[in-house]
């Protein structure tokens, strides 16, 4: 999808959308702490439902429903190559959706619109501009923030100075509309954490963040404490999971030891389930995931 919407077409959008009844609260920014204390909100990544999605068994506008309905499950991210459509009309039909079935739009995740790390300077400037249309959208659909990758070369000074840049400039168009920029451990500087929280550190802005993934990391790395790492700064988080065992527990990641992190950075947001297995049905894996995420819940003695 690379057909662009002129941002004053957006802003114009977003007027509209507040003061429409049936989207009443559409624009609101999402809480980055809304969950009860010692509890866990569930969220669901597009991404968990891709290969239905390729296969035309369900279209974006069908996703808070298949959310609520299937999973009950009440906030939802998007990915930005899943989507059919830029026109506000189509965005004005998903924030209808999403509230005849109660759900939110929390973020949403951009991909293949350049390299934030590039050094072609004129390239990475448009892969900045490239991410506008997406925090329009995301403002549009009430989201807090979009999800963006790094790209670059980790530990190399140039690569994360680049980064810092392009994330300060992206940082400052999207803090015009209230939204986070925030970097998912994807791939290149991102999947570093000490890399990653230098860019921030260099980028300088506080709507930028975090989003821990509990997958994605290079081979070798400490998966648990790149998490640990990343915590601090998380606006979002997203359990990454794969397969299940005959207990319900996650064959390749400690969810209980992840999740024990998370409470202990004090996050209280969303946790976002992204199913990517291969064995398990997509609806499958994420019941699982479901399951697993509500039963450490209630095994927390701060729930008790």
């Amino acid at each position: 999808m690379n057909q662009r919407m002129p941002r004053r077409q957006f802003l114009h959008a977003g007027v509209v959308l507040a003061g429409s009844s049936a989207l009443a609260g559409a624009v609101t920014r999402v809480a980055r702490f809304a969950s009860p204390k010692g509890g866990v909100r569930i969220s669901l990544a597009g991404w968990s439902l891709h290969r239905r999605h390729r296969e035309r068994a369900m279209g974006l506008l069908d996703f808070p429903r298949v959310a609520r309905e299937e999973f009950d499950i009440e906030a939802i991210e998007l990915v930005n190559t899943l989507f059919p459509s830029p026109h506000y009309s189509f965005l004005q039909s998903l924030c209808k959706e999403a509230e005849r079935h109660r759900v939110k739009i929390l973020l949403t995740m951009v991909d293949r619109e350049g390299d934030l790390s590039s050094a072609d300077r004129e390239h990475r400037l448009q892969a900045v501009r490239n991410h506008h249309k997406w925090v329009d959208i995301t403002r549009v659909l009430g989201g807090h923030a979009i999800r963006v990758n790094s790209g670059g070369r980790p530990k190399n000074v140039e690569d994360i100075d680049r980064c810092a840049d392009s994330l300060a400039r992206l940082g400052d168009y999207a803090a015009e509309q209230g939204l986070d920029v925030i970097v998912e451990n994807h791939g290149g500087i991102s999947s570093h954490p000490d890399s990653l929280l230098e860019v921030l550190r260099k980028a300088g802005r506080d709507n930028l963040g975090t989003l821990p993934d509990f997958g994605n990391f290079p081979e070798g790395t400490d998966r648990y404490e790149a998490i640990r790492a990343m915590m601090p700064h998380a606006r979002a988080v997203s359990a990454k999971c794969y397969d299940f065992d005959q207990d319900g527990n996650e064959t390749s990641i400690d969810f209980r030891r992840m999740m024990r992190i998370v409470e202990q950075a004090g996050y209280r947001g969303y946790v976002g389930i992204e199913y990517e297995g291969n064995r398990l049905p997509e609806r499958d894996g994420i019941l699982a995931a479901k399951r697993l995420l509500e039963s450490i819940a209630v095994a927390s003695p701060a729930t008790k």
